[in-house]
């Protein structure tokens, strides 16, 4: 099959390697509806990373754009970022994909007990999947590999604006907006830990 995608012949297949990932994450938050009355998760978004991303991050970190390159070198191709409303549910959700049949986690970071120096918090799980259809390698199942990131509402709010300004060519006060921004992700970090414990209060009776 000839295409032009940087993903070459396994452009289709992708989504639906990343749909024996994501129907688990979704039942699973089905589950926790159905014994608590509470979601794990508030929002749940996942994609495929697109050609045009997909291609500047290869020639950034100096690889040639190939289906290699964007299949194994890279390990985000199929991306989840699971956004929840109290840390502690971020914590239960790793340990859910943890111990997922056919999933393996490569690498694990932890940026909520391990702060950037730029205030960013966030949980970060790279997990190679085990999926019945052909890989790069010619292997059946096939090995694939997926990021996923996990974060509170708070946390996801100040990332994307420090996203924002990351990616802007030309903002001036550069500086005192990056001293404003760690600031307010500390004061985040304080409301989501003050927000656990109120919750862990109203529902100490239902332990």
């Amino acid at each position: 099959m000839k295409t032009d995608s940087i993903y070459g012949a396994y452009n289709e297949v992708l989504p639906q390697v990343m749909r024996t990932l994501t129907d688990k994450v979704i039942q699973f938050n089905w589950e926790r509806v159905q014994s608590t009355g509470h979601p794990i998760y508030e929002h749940f978004n996942y994609r495929v990373k697109s050609e045009d991303s997909m291609r500047e991050k290869c020639t950034r970190r100096g690889l040639p754009q190939t289906p290699e390159s964007a299949l194994l070198e890279l390990k985000d191709s199929i991306g989840l970022r699971i956004i929840t409303n109290f840390v502690d549910d971020i914590y239960k959700t790793a340990a859910f994909i943890r111990d997922l049949p056919n999933v393996t986690v490569i690498t694990e970071k932890d940026y909520i007990k391990n702060v950037k120096p730029n205030g960013y918090r966030s949980y970060h799980m790279i997990l190679q999947l085990e999926a019945p259809y052909e890989d790069i390698m010619g292997n059946n199942p096939g090995k694939w590999y997926a990021e996923v990131q996990l974060r509170t509402i708070a946390m996801d709010s100040w990332a994307a604006l420090e996203h924002e300004m990351k990616y802007k060519k030309s903002i001036a006060n550069s500086r005192m907006i990056e001293s404003e921004l760690k600031r307010v992700a500390d004061e985040l970090a304080s409301c989501d830990v003050s927000m656990q414990t109120i919750r862990d209060l109203i529902r100490e009776d239902e332990n």
